[in-house]
């Protein structure tokens, strides 16, 4: 299980080194192969065997519904394959980090069975703008929330 918000820095390159409470389980849970690929406003990271049970569901989803189908080709198409290296560094695409719109100073944020990676700056603008919305105060809550409490 991967939670907490990790503030992080990608070098020149576009790597990045994971955060040493996350290294070890990585390696166990994945040997560090790791799949990037693109959400709407960050990149979504899983350990491999993650990966796969995700891309067995999406590819299950029938594609001849167009929203469906677009949904396969952009979780698909830009999915990446990283390793992690020995310092544990994982290198992130030009081509996703551009998607993203990643600089230098990034987010790791831990969601359980993976995790998101955003620019900083704009993640630090949606977290605002979410806390100051009460978190979507007034939206429908999903039936599968509604046994939360805090």
């Amino acid at each position: 299980m991967f939670r907490g918000a990790s503030q992080i820095a990608l070098d020149a390159n576009g790597r990045m080194a994971i955060p040493t409470r996350y290294r070890e389980r990585l390696a166990s849970r994945a040997d560090g192969h790791l799949v990037a690929t693109v959400d709407k406003e960050c990149l979504l990271i899983y350990p491999l065997p993650d990966w796969k049970e995700f891309e067995e569901k999406l590819m299950a989803v029938p594609n001849i519904n167009p929203v469906a189908r677009r949904f396969q080709r952009i979780k698909m198409g830009y999915a990446k394959d990283l390793q992690m290296d020995a310092n544990g560094r994982v290198l992130v695409p030009k081509e996703l980090r551009d998607v993203a719109k990643l600089d230098r100073r990034a987010m790791l944020l831990g969601q359980g069975n993976k995790f998101e990676l955003w620019d900083e700056n704009l993640w630090n603008t949606r977290r605002d703008e979410w806390l100051a919305d009460d978190f979507g105060e007034g939206l429908e809550l999903p039936a599968e929330l509604g046994s939360l409490s805090l």
